[in-house]
């Protein structure tokens, strides 16, 4: 060991790494003392600030914590309205669907009606043609036989013929 001690003097000596071990010089005494009051003084000063810090990691814990649990009941609660959104949502799309379907229904038949109804237009505007074109060929062929029947009277109709004609005339009114 003696030789150990005088390898670590002439390190120091030399400027390098070595120990000391004189108490009086290495001032072991006040260290001891003064890490002794720090371990005594320091205890209680470092307790305290221990405990405050473990009191507010506690306390960030529990306020995280109730956040969180606020949080899951916002969630849920987002959740129940999306949920009852949805409903809300399908609702309205099968209310609009059936909508949809009964206008179908309803323009369906007013067309139906429409067509009926044009139909029976159509037929009587036929008729009512029909009926004006067979009364102007009644009417034409009416006066064409009346032109004709003028025609041949007046060839064949002499004057006595005239007379005889209308005395019979009246004797069939009752003269």
């Amino acid at each position: 060991m003696g030789t150990v001690l005088l390898l670590a003097t002439e390190a120091s000596a030399e400027g390098g790494f070595g120990l000391n071990f004189d108490i009086l010089e290495t001032n072991l005494i006040n260290l001891s003392i003064v890490i002794g009051l720090l371990f005594y003084f320091g205890r209680g000063v470092l307790g305290n600030i221990l405990t405050e810090r473990r009191s507010a990691i506690e306390e960030a814990i529990k306020e995280a914590e109730t956040r969180q649990k606020d949080a899951a009941a916002a969630l849920a609660e987002q959740q129940q309205k999306l949920t009852q959104a949805q409903a809300e949502a399908e609702r309205i799309r099968a209310a609009a669907q059936e909508n949809a379907i009964a206008a179908k229904e309803v323009i369906l038949a007013q067309a139906a009606q429409d067509v009926e109804r044009m139909k029976a237009t159509a037929g009587q505007e036929l008729d009512a043609e029909r009926e004006k074109a067979i009364a102007q060929l009644r009417a034409r062929v009416a006066s064409m036989a009346l032109e004709r029947v003028e025609s041949q009277l007046k060839n064949s109709l002499d004057e006595s013929a005239q007379n005889q004609l209308i005395d019979r005339s009246i004797a069939l009114l009752g003269g």
